[in-house]
């Protein structure tokens, strides 16, 4: 492997498991230091382990992205250990447990919960690690929303669809607020991906059923097939690229 992002640092956000664990998986076999948060150090031990088995160098922390307290703390961690921070993802988001709901059965509480940690802890984090990339005069900054504001099944997953709709403007909107910073700004829409959240959701066969239908390639997409997209837009091949969001859904999207 080519190791695109040797010695890079990156921070990447909720990576005990599913996507987040699949992108800190290949930005080591990529070579990149990884400074990972979880809000489960029992259930992220394991991921850590497996990736210093691989030659990683890994660090871990308990962090809580929509408490702005840790999101410093995190900041800090990264310099304390590495000295710099070169690619930030925004992996950590609410997504486990959620389950098919009517529009108008969800409760405000659920809005708040989601959008906490989805909508607000996406901005403290990136609040807290943007000041360093400003300093080195250089970042890359990726959002993790998702296809489901763009598709039928929004409706299904109300509170949490607009949260990932909400990802695509503060995407745009940063990446205008750092323009000429060298820092960029992109996002990854995932389309309905077998992660262990996905997989134990109620009905998920019957989702996958449904969202494979609305594919043009017709098959499960799995935590793997979003990780391309990531390398590139934390490469310095990416480095004329800001403001977008790339939809990694098997073609259910088109623009």
């Amino acid at each position: 492997m080519s190791q695109v992002l040797k010695d890079k640092v990156a921070v990447i956000t909720g990576a005990s498991r599913g996507l987040g664990k699949a992108f800190a998986t290949r930005f080591v076999e990529e070579g990149a230091k990884l400074l990972l948060t979880t809000t489960s150090m029992d259930r992220a031990q394991a991921t850590v382990k497996e990736l210093k088995a691989k030659g990683g160098t890994v660090a871990l922390m308990q962090a809580d992205v929509s408490v702005e307290s840790d999101t410093k703390k995190i900041a800090d961690k990264v310099m304390q250990q590495y000295g710099k921070v070169d690619i930030l993802i925004n992996n950590a988001a609410i997504w486990y447990g959620l389950n098919i709901t009517p529009w108008d059965a969800w409760k405000v509480e659920d809005w708040e919960r989601i959008y906490k940690v989805n909508v607000i802890g996406t901005w403290l984090v990136c609040k807290a690690i943007a000041p360093l990339m400003l300093k080195a005069g250089k970042g890359k900054i990726i959002n993790i929303a998702s296809n489901i504001a763009k598709v039928p099944a929004a409706q299904l997953f109300m509170p949490y669809s607009c949260g990932k709709g909400a990802l695509y403007t503060f995407t745009q909107a940063l990446s205008r607020a750092l323009a000429g910073s060298g820092i960029n700004v992109n996002a990854i829409a995932p389309g309905y991906t077998a992660s262990e959240a996905s997989l134990n959701q109620q009905g998920s066969d019957k989702i996958f059923e449904i969202a494979t239908g609305e594919q043009t390639m017709h098959r499960r997409g799995q935590p793997a097939d979003m990780v391309g997209a990531a390398v590139f837009l934390a490469s310095s091949d990416s480095d004329f690229i800001t403001g977008q969001t790339y939809y990694i859904d098997g073609g259910t999207v088109t623009l």
